[in-house]
């Protein structure tokens, strides 16, 4: 690898701290979009027995609260269910964005690694041309050895670009699906027990 980042000049260090970069982030949406984390499976059930027996209090909703993000927005539904039905749900649309937000942490990152790699490999490539022809002006084109090291500069920063862009992109892609998919699970979630609410509202 070491060799590689020689051949392809110095415009290789920005690339490896972008791949270095783009490797954490990845690591790091892996664990934390997982949807046990975020929207465990069961909650809502435990919330509407909960609910049902009048168990409901500021200490529990605070659990509920810091448990993940959809335990936020529920519980956030939870603690304005006495409010009308319009205010409930721009309040709990206010927690939602900002849930979504945080879903969303650093992948603004990630594309713009997508998006910049490519380029930093072509600015490479250039500079690698640049200096191809440098060396023909200076000495023709007989020095075969200098002419191949500028051109190998030009091609292993164009590759290494790609190889950088092509997998971020890709993860990049996929996270945003995954936090879409987790946000419409979340909302889906969050309708049930507002209408749970409300209901019990109306028999009272």
């Amino acid at each position: 690898m070491f060799e590689y980042l020689s051949i392809g000049g110095w415009m290789m260090v920005p690339l490896f701290l972008c791949s270095v970069i783009a490797t954490a982030i990845v690591c790091e949406r892996f664990w934390t979009l997982r949807q046990d984390k975020v929207a465990p499976r069961g909650l809502l059930d435990d919330l509407l027995v909960v609910s049902r027996e009048n168990l409901v209090d500021e200490a529990f909703l605070k659990r509920v609260e810091v448990s993940s993000p959809l335990g936020a927005v529920l519980a956030s539904c939870m603690a304005n269910s006495q409010r009308p039905r319009d205010e409930v749900k721009e309040i709990v649309e206010e927690v939602g964005r900002h849930v979504a937000f945080n879903l969303a942490g650093y992948l603004n990152i990630l594309g713009t690694i997508a998006s910049v790699s490519p380029l930093l490999g072509l600015l490479g490539t250039v500079l690698g041309m640049i200096e191809v022809f440098a060396v023909i002006t200076v000495s023709g084109i007989g020095q075969a050895g200098e002419l191949a090291g500028g051109i190998s500069q030009a091609l292993v920063s164009t590759a290494a670009g790609l190889v950088v862009a092509i997998p971020t992109l890709m993860f990049y892609r996929y996270f945003q699906g995954r936090v879409e998919a987790l946000v419409i699970s979340m909302e889906k979630e969050t309708m049930k027990l507002l209408e749970f609410l409300q209901k019990g509202r109306r028999q009272d």
